[in-house]
């Protein structure tokens, strides 16, 4: 696809990544399996599942890697970023099963919400999450604001190591530059839904990560 290519993350802390480029067109709807209620909803297909699963896979092997022997309490931030959480810990738990070296692992759920319709909010609502300690998955990093909340109360718990696991990551001016440890893909300031991604609940249904439509924003606006 025109417009990306593997490079290096802005931090040295964090893994090489995708970077999707601003000029990055996407590829038509008629393309792919859209769900006929979203027809209009959306302009373009993004980032393919299969590319998503991909990716996901690397990932999975890069923490594999990074973790060492320690037990991993996989922390997943809800309710955007499920998806990704559960197919990241399928592919741990596969390398767990068919490798020398295999990692115990728990799991645990928060839900950061910070959002209506395509602005954040600032106000950051913390729900959940009874184990946390050491590896965090989330579906999105966008100005880092609501990471950065999230990691200072896990600091509270004393963990041995806190390691982020963000499958998107946005260029934006907003940022306050927070970089996760793990990336899939480092993308453009545009407002993406699908796999689990909403907008205002909607499109979490989506397969493919897709750039949504004005139209699509005035139908289901808070």
């Amino acid at each position: 696809m025109a417009g990306r290519s593997v490079a290096n993350a802005t931090s040295s802390n964090s893994s090489p990544c995708i970077v999707i480029g601003d000029d990055e067109q996407g590829y038509d709807l008629d393309l792919f399996c859209i769900p006929k209620h979203y027809a209009d909803d959306l302009e373009k297909v993004y980032i393919p599942h299969g590319l998503i699963m991909d990716r996901t896979e690397r990932l999975a092997r890069e923490i594999m890697k990074g973790m060492g022997g320690h037990h991993i309490v996989a922390l997943c931030v809800l309710k955007g970023g499920y998806k990704f959480f559960a197919d990241l810990l399928d592919y741990i738990k596969a390398l767990n099963r068919n490798s020398d070296k295999s990692i115990p692992m728990t799991v645990d759920f928060i839900r950061l919400k910070s959002y209506c319709n395509d602005q954040s909010t600032g106000d950051i609502k913390v729900i959940g999450g009874d184990d946390l300690s050491t590896l965090t998955g989330k579906d999105i990093i966008d100005t880092g604001k609501t990471m950065k909340t999230l990691l200072s109360l896990l600091k509270q718990y004393n963990p041995k190591m806190v390691k982020v696991a963000s499958l998107l990551v946005k260029r934006t001016p907003r940022s306050v530059g927070y970089r996760p440890d793990f990336v899939g893909f480092e993308v453009p300031d545009k407002f993406v839904v699908g796999y689990a991604l909403d907008y205002n609940e909607y499109f979490r249904d989506l397969n493919h990560i897709c750039v949504i439509s004005e139209t699509g924003k005035q139908k289901y606006k808070a």
